[in-house]
């Protein structure tokens, strides 16, 4: 008994899978790369529409070369922070310490160089020490005896803040050594023929263009090679061209003025050492793993408590860089310095892309929400919005970010 195969049909493939068919509009492919993509670039755009409203708000303030400047140098320590606290969420916990841990780092630091003449470099890096030991003692609690990070985190930022309070005795300590003032306010010094821009933050500018543009290209050839679904080419083209007109006016804004701060190479290392971190090695993957999906990742191999470990002593190590940032961007160091920048940095990780359960989230992200919040609060105080408005706007924001993580999860299930 024979069968005719002749009768046989192959369905087409649904939108959005697959190479588009030939009678597939191109307007169709791209709004449906669109919308495939939304959630990870949605908050791209929403940076850019924020800035662009600001500067019509302000009538052109934002983006004097100037403010622009400020906006990284008063948000510095924020992004340093935000970084670790997006690792920490990925992993499916949460640190409540860090604005604590901050000012203990920025005190104990202070002892160390104003009181007892200890120099600067030694001092950064005993502090830096100390901020690892913190954090590593708080993912011990974590990751071998068990507490809920909530809970150990909590008691962390009680603990922090008093001993800095006793370090400094309830006062305000300074000044520091100017070293230490110019890698927090600090610019790349001059090189080159006299101009009207900064040539070394050209340079710099430029070659920030051709890695982006070789990053971008090298990870949608990897996609393909993975039997990925990248990007259509349109919206690829799209998205490589905003890229590198932000990178490009950027640079010529820092440029215009005193050039990059020093500081903003800092936050570049960071961006580009973590990115690749979480990305490439294989302890990035198996953060996103334990906090994807703990018992999976167990029965994977994963050990996920020398994972959890790792990511709090890193955070630590973060959270005492920008406690040194911060101290020496205002010269003096404060008992009460650091407060509620925990939220700030957990805010900025959820409005960048990550998840409240776990498993989501990328280090550009956490700068990208960063970015929200600076420009927020940079662009309102331009216009003269209140302090009270100030917290209200950024809550709503906050709170738009996450019901927007949620219904897109929804529509992913649906």
């Amino acid at each position: 008994m024979s069968t005719d195969v002749s009768t046989k049909t192959t369905a087409p493939a649904p939108p959005g899978r697959g190479a588009p068919s030939t009678g597939t509009p191109l307007a169709l492919v791209l709004l449906d790369g669109v919308r495939r993509n939304m959630r990870q670039y949605g908050m791209l755009f929403a940076l850019g529409l924020i800035v662009l409203l600001f500067q019509i708000w302000t009538g052109g303030d934002l983006l004097l070369p100037r403010n622009v400047s400020n906006l990284v140098l008063q948000n510095s320590y924020i992004l340093i922070l935000a970084i670790g606290m997006m690792i920490v969420i990925i992993s499916g916990h949460i640190d409540l310490s860090v604005g604590s841990l901050m000012a203990l780092v920025g005190g104990v630091g202070a002892v160390l160089m104003v009181e007892h003449r200890v120099s600067w470099p030694v001092a950064v890096l005993l502090t830096l020490l100390l901020g690892a030991v913190a954090g590593a003692l708080q993912g011990f609690f974590i990751a071998y005896v068990g507490i809920p990070s909530f809970i150990v985190t909590l008691a962390g930022m009680l603990l922090f803040r008093g001993l800095t309070e006793i370090f400094l005795k309830g006062q305000t300590l300074g000044p520091f050594p100017d070293g230490l003032q110019k890698v927090a306010n600090g610019f790349l010094p001059e090189v080159g023929p006299q101009t009207n821009y900064h040539n070394g933050t050209l340079l710099l500018g430029l070659g920030l263009v051709a890695y982006v543009v070789f990053q971008e290209v090298r990870d949608r050839r990897h996609q393909r090679e993975f039997a990925l679904e990248p990007l259509p080419t349109g919206l690829f083209a799209l998205k490589l061209t905003a890229l590198v007109a932000a990178v490009l006016v950027t640079t010529l804004l820092l440029a215009s003025y005193k050039g990059a701060p020093v500081v903003l190479l800092i936050l570049a290392a960071l961006l580009a050492g973590f990115g690749y971190v979480m990305r490439n090695a294989v302890i990035g993957r198996h953060v996103y793993a334990i906090g994807g999906n703990l018992p999976a990742a167990k029965l994977s191999g994963v050990k996920d408590k020398k994972v959890t470990f790792a990511v709090f002593l890193n955070m630590g190590m973060l959270a005492a860089l920008a406690g040194l940032v911060f101290a020496a961007r205002f010269n003096a160091a404060s008992p009460k310095a650091g407060v509620n920048f925990e939220l700030e940095a957990i805010a900025a990780a959820f409005i960048g892309g990550a998840s409240m359960s776990g498993g989501v989230g990328t280090v550009l992200g956490a700068i990208i929400g960063g970015l929200v919040l600076g420009v927020l609060n940079n662009g309102m105080n331009l216009v003269g919005v209140g302090t009270d408005w100030q917290q209200v706007i950024k809550g709503l924001v906050l709170l738009a970010a996450v019901g927007f993580d949620v219904w897109n999860k929804r529509r992913a299930g649906a």
